[in-house]
């Protein structure tokens, strides 16, 4: 019997394909079934002995007594591995996202099907597909030891799910840990900080985007995208290149990015604003913060930053023109980064309290940022839920 652990999309994906199963979540308080037929049940009563495969929801607590007590411990990679045809892996901390949507938008019409972290689970797949384009969670990777991608998309590695991971040096082994696996004619397209690793893969480092363009012969002049979408951009037409040696760059201009990274927009009064929400952690702020460098910026911060320590983006404020509304779980810890530095900062606990503030002095001299830097769940269901109400707010 297949048994699950979490009730999130891709578990429930699995137990829709093959029914039958055990399902364990801890908001389950007695014994139910879905309409699959499949059995809900509370964690207290999982016994290993009933089960044949554990397979546990990407991002489910590595400490849960569940995991704990599993007997036969399979990722979803692991379980879908002989069912994989050729696949690209996009991984890193930023930029994955973008990544796997640049390479749907190359490859959909040969044959190609994205997944994975991108809320497609593995389940709904067809292993008939040419190729698949997997948007890679250190969440699986650190589950994963069978799977092996053709191609490895790592983008840089920085700071992030450090409650989860434990370390840094843990979160960094997951982003690696492919590379350990991938064999003779794979290849693995990784920061130049990794050179040393050891794969059979053939090895293409690249230290920027520059850097990456000019060894994969592309021409960064052709592409119609800037920082931070222009690594993101290189990666895609880099496997372009290699799986059809040529790049079609008007047609890869037409892309769009998504919205909540980076979105601008402007309200009825001319003001303009922009929606990071899906700047869930510090690099990704860092990297708005640099483009907007320049401008006279009212910043919104906070969520739940995942035990990593923020000290880099307040260093990289320290030189900007910008005022702070601190917002979610670690709203009293942005206040007192702001103090140290000699920024300005409202503690205003909620988007909503922030954003009714912010109206009062926003004019068409200032730019309203929301990069939280942080994950969404501790007030949200998730960054689109965020962002969205940021939106309207915005504009009410």
């Amino acid at each position: 019997m297949i048994t699950l652990f979490g009730h999130g999309k891709t578990t429930k994906a699995i137990a829709k394909r093959f029914q039958n199963c055990q399902i364990f979540d801890d908001h389950f308080k007695e014994k139910s079934f879905d309409e699959f037929g499949n059995e809900l049940l509370p964690p207290n009563e999982f016994n290993p002995k009933n089960s044949d495969i554990q397979i546990p929801s990407p991002s489910f607590p590595q400490n849960h007594p569940l995991v704990k007590k599993a007997t036969n411990l399979v990722s979803e990679y692991d379980f879908f591995a002989k069912d994989m045809p050729f696949s690209i892996w996009i991984s890193g901390t930023n930029g994955k996202t973008t990544t796997t949507q640049m390479l749907d938008f190359i490859f959909k019409e040969r044959g190609a099907e994205c997944g994975g972290n991108i809320g497609n689970p593995l389940a709904n797949l067809d292993k008939n597909n040419k190729l698949w384009i997997l948007e890679t969670s250190s969440y699986m990777l650190h589950q994963t030891k069978i799977a092996t991608p053709d191609i490895y998309l790592l983008l840089p590695v920085k700071p992030d799910h450090l409650s989860w991971h434990g370390s840094f040096k843990e979160y960094e082994k997951a982003k690696l840990s492919p590379l350990e696996r991938m064999s003779e004619g794979s290849i693995a397209i990784i920061p130049e900080v990794y050179k040393d690793i050891k794969t059979s893969a053939h090895k293409i480092f690249y230290e920027d985007e520059y850097d990456l363009a000019k060894k994969m012969g592309i021409d960064i002049e052709q592409v119609a995208f800037q920082a931070p979408f222009l690594l993101d951009a290189l990666l895609a037409l880099a496997c372009e290149k290699i799986l059809l040696n040529s790049i079609d760059y008007k047609r890869f201009n037409k892309f769009k990015t998504d919205e909540h990274k980076l979105e601008e927009f402007k309200d009825k009064s001319g003001r303009v604003w922009v929606n990071d929400s899906k700047g869930t952690n510090l690099d990704a702020t860092l990297e708005a913060l640099k483009r907007y460098k320049d401008k006279n910026l009212i910043l919104i911060l906070g969520g739940d930053d995942k035990g990593v320590d923020l000290t880099p983006l307040f260093d990289a404020m320290k030189p900007l023109h910008v005022k702070v509304f601190a917002i979610g779980a670690n709203t009293d810890k942005i206040v007192n980064f702001c103090q140290k530095i000699d920024k300005k900062a409202i503690a205003s606990k909620y988007l909503e309290k922030a954003i009714e503030e912010i109206q009062k002095i926003h004019t068409d001299k200032t730019t309203v940022l929301l990069s939280p830097a942080a994950s969404s769940l501790d007030q949200f269901s998730s960054y689109i839920d965020r962002g969205k109400l940021f939106k309207k707010l915005a504009n009410s």
